[in-house]
């Protein structure tokens, strides 16, 4: 009997399959409907929070504008150019956050700024980038998990801009680097044996830190946390006036633009890290719920994204820009409701921004970069 062999026909055949649009352009159309729709969700939020002023919603627009072309652009870099360029990346960011320390802008009692021809920027938004880049790049060079010494390496590439954002001082964003470089680490198979000997770490250096590291008024956002009450007038207002405006909110809440907390100015910020408080009081409990809905669809079509990606650099890079915007959700929720002390972290491309908001949609352009790479699995 004479043998068969199948074969697919070659790819100048007619069975060759069609490249779609959106891989053409290197988009995740799933990924780009969830940004755009919480986007236009925020746009619409920021509007209320500010009480219609143009002025504003048009710089947020321009922003968010800037933003998604900043995503596409990334998204057409492949993956592995990220990773030759991590540390190039990493160490401006470096000089940048020294620059800031000597000549940099200040405002509010911190000086985080950097301004150049009349723009103002936040090296340390940057980071939040550069350090999972740079620690992805260099633990997918080697065997993993990771051994003691290369654990403690990616230790201090988190650390060192941590401390300069720190100095600033931008307590929350020195966190939030950390954390993104951490993940990265932890999803690199970081032994629990290190995480429980970190853990007892920070648990024994809570004395020290409190007395000769942490501010006054750093302090008493932990002190409010604990007892707003205790000074009602001062450091508890805005934790009240956000709480009251949760509660009064109900399941319907009181209508669009009818928030009377934010209408009578009671609510502190409320275009900013409390925008959160907002939603609650007009739209109630179902408004919220709704925004968490959006979130929950962005957050798991990053992990999708990452589970699917075929190279370990583009697995941990993809996962851990997904996890930290999980963060950001998280920790501005947190101290919005009064579960975490105020450390002025916004929420994630609904509170007004300017370099947030390009950093982050610049992070989801290089997760869409992930989605596109076509690499052998490693």
């Amino acid at each position: 009997m004479a043998e068969y062999l199948r074969r697919l026909p070659s790819s100048d055949g007619g069975f060759a399959r069609r490249r779609s649009l959106w891989s053409v352009i290197r988009i995740d159309p799933w990924l780009l409907l969830g940004l755009v729709l919480l986007s236009g969700v925020g746009l619409g939020i920021l509007n209320s929070a500010v009480d219609g002023s143009v002025a504003a919603i048009r710089r947020q627009s321009v922003y968010l504008g800037l933003g998604f072309v900043v995503m596409v652009v990334a998204a057409q870099i492949p993956i592995y150019r990220y990773s030759r360029l991590a540390p190039w990346f990493y160490m401006l960011g470096m000089i940048a956050l020294i620059l800031v320390l000597v000549v940099g802008v200040g405002a509010k009692g911190a000086q985080r700024w950097l301004s150049l021809g009349g723009f103002r920027f936040q090296p340390s938004e940057i980071m939040k980038l550069a350090v999972p880049l740079t620690v992805a790049w260099y633990l997918a060079k080697r065997s993993l998990p990771p051994g003691p010494k290369y654990v403690a390496a990616a230790l201090a590439l988190m650390a060192m801009p941590a401390v300069l954002i720190f100095l600033q001082p931008d307590l929350g964003t020195a966190i939030l680097v950390a954390v993104s470089g951490f993940f990265v680490l932890f999803l690199a198979g970081l032994s629990w044996r290190y995480i429980a000997s970190a853990l007892g770490l920070i648990l024994l250096s809570i004395w020290p830190m409190w007395h000769f590291v942490m501010k006054e008024y750093q302090r008493q956002r932990v002190l409010t946390l604990l007892d707003p009450e205790s000074d009602r007038l001062g450091s508890g207002w805005n934790i009240i006036q956000s709480k009251t405006a949760i509660g009064s909110g109900g399941w319907d809440g009181k209508g669009y633009m009818q928030g009377t907390q934010t209408l009578l100015d009671f609510l502190p910020e409320s275009h900013t890290d409390f925008i959160i408080a907002v939603l609650a009081e007009e739209q109630g409990l179902q408004g919220v719920i709704g925004l968490l809905c959006l979130y929950g669809f962005i957050v798991a079509r990053g992990f999708w994204i990452s589970y699917s990606a075929t190279t370990t650099y583009g697995r941990l890079v993809g996962a851990s820009i997904t996890l930290t915007f999980f963060v950001y959700i998280f920790v501005n929720m947190g101290m919005v409701a009064g579960i975490l002390p105020v450390v002025g972290v916004p929420l994630p491309l609904v509170s007004a921004g300017g370099t947030s908001i390009v950093t982050l949609l610049a992070g989801f352009g290089i997760l869409m970069a992930v989605s596109q790479d076509k690499s052998p699995v490693n």
